[in-house]
């Protein structure tokens, strides 16, 4: 049984996964779970969802409250760390110092706030709370303009247009999604939302927000008395980056998931770590990559051993009546190929990154598998199959 004071910082999935899996892998000492927001963990994905459609909080919440007891988890909700002191080894909450042998950062991102004139009537969706005050927001018929066309801002626009009501969405780049999907998965959701009703203006940037809509950068004005902002995210690193910890687009750590301070570990939205084979630092905005992140710290605290972390990605994104689902991760340059059940394959250096499916959850898996495999399969060898996964 291993012991040791555990505190955890980040109390979302990542975080309470960490808390989890200590107590599976048999951690016997003190486990501390602090989040910065009120009430239990609860899922964040539904949030753009199923949520904005039944607002039925109670089902997102990730474990009861009795579980903490019964696990001995001691959860701190709605309060945040003020500072971490490497050097005495604790964390400070006010005038409060709670000691540490091993810290867990999980402190997520927070939406990308740029500075256009009139951004502040535009309204996140990130929180609970930010979904609650949508929803009730969307109660009568609205004009609804949407700045960003990535997951969140589209899985929004496809819930909103299938509600009733008039929207519109603005993305700066060429294509929806460019930074996740191949261009010919853009053309299928364009294509998509336009069915819809959506108007899409791309590769037209918002200038500002407007007491009636947006302005875009060619002078077009886009109607809308409800704005959601969903241009990305920005990782939450300042308490590391005070606490002298590396920062390199996320909290950096090894291969391990440790910071440069051997005592501290970082998983989730907000850590940059080495990706498996190529070694370039990457941050995954995942659920699974967040999860999967806190079972590997919890057995490297309590077994004293560890391995690279090298699971394979993977993400999903439903809108409207697809759902949309990706294995490993591609840059937007790899090169794409489409077979007839429209899966698209991409190939970087002639090797397989990633696989996009819609509504094929058996290709998927398969993928998932593949992209596991050592050597992982090259474009040569799939075509002698006619990229035909299954028989990979």
């Amino acid at each position: 049984m291993s012991g040791g004071r555990v505190i955890i910082i980040g109390a979302g999935q990542g975080g309470l996964q960490a808390a989890m899996s200590l107590r599976q892998e048999g951690h016997s000492g003190p486990i501390t779970l602090i989040g910065g927001e009120p009430g239990l963990p609860y899922q964040r994905p539904p949030l753009s969802k199923a949520f904005l459609k039944t607002g039925e909080a109670d089902k997102l919440a990730l474990r009861p409250e009795s579980f903490f007891a019964t696990k001995d988890i001691t959860l701190r909700t709605g309060e945040w760390v003020d500072a971490i002191d490497r050097e005495a080894g604790v964390v400070r909450i006010g005038a409060e110092t709670l000691p540490f042998d091993h810290l867990i950062l999980a402190t997520g991102t927070r939406n990308l706030r740029p500075a256009l004139p009139g951004v502040d009537r535009a309204l996140d969706l990130r929180t609970l709370g930010d979904a609650a005050a949508l929803r009730a927001a969307l109660d009568r018929p609205r004009k609804v303009a949407v700045i960003g066309g990535g997951f969140i801002g589209l899985e929004f626009a496809a819930v909103a247009a299938g509600l009733g009501h008039e929207v519109s969405v603005a993305e700066a780049a060429p294509r929806l999604m460019a930074r996740a999907v191949s261009p010919e998965m853009s053309r299928r959701f364009r294509d998509l939302h336009e069915a819809l009703g959506t108007a899409l203006h791309l590769g037209n940037g918002v200038t500002e927000v407007t007491e009636t809509g947006l302005t875009l950068a060619d002078g077009t004005e886009v109607a809308g008395d409800l704005v959601l902002l969903a241009a990305g995210v920005r990782p939450n690193t300042e308490l590391a980056e005070a606490a002298g910890l590396e920062i390199a687009n996320g909290i950096a750590v090894d291969a391990e998931l440790r910071t440069r301070d051997p005592r501290i570990f970082a998983l989730g939205d907000c850590a940059a770590f080495p990706e498996a084979g190529s070694g370039r630092r990457i941050r995954l905005e995942s659920v699974q990559a967040a999860t999967d992140h806190a079972r590997a710290i919890a057995k490297t605290i309590v077994t004293g051993t560890a391995s690279p972390y090298a699971a394979v990605p993977w993400f999903w994104s439903d809108q409207s009546d697809l759902k949309l689902q990706i294995a490993g991760l591609a840059d937007p340059t790899d090169d794409s190929v489409t077979l007839e059940d429209g899966a698209v394959l991409r190939f970087r250096d002639g090797r397989l990154t990633a696989v996009e499916t819609i509504n094929n959850a058996k290709i998927h898996m398969k993928a998932r598998r593949l992209l596991a495999a050592d050597p992982v399969p090259t474009r040569d060898s799939l075509l002698q199959r006619n990229y035909d996964l299954t028989a990979a």
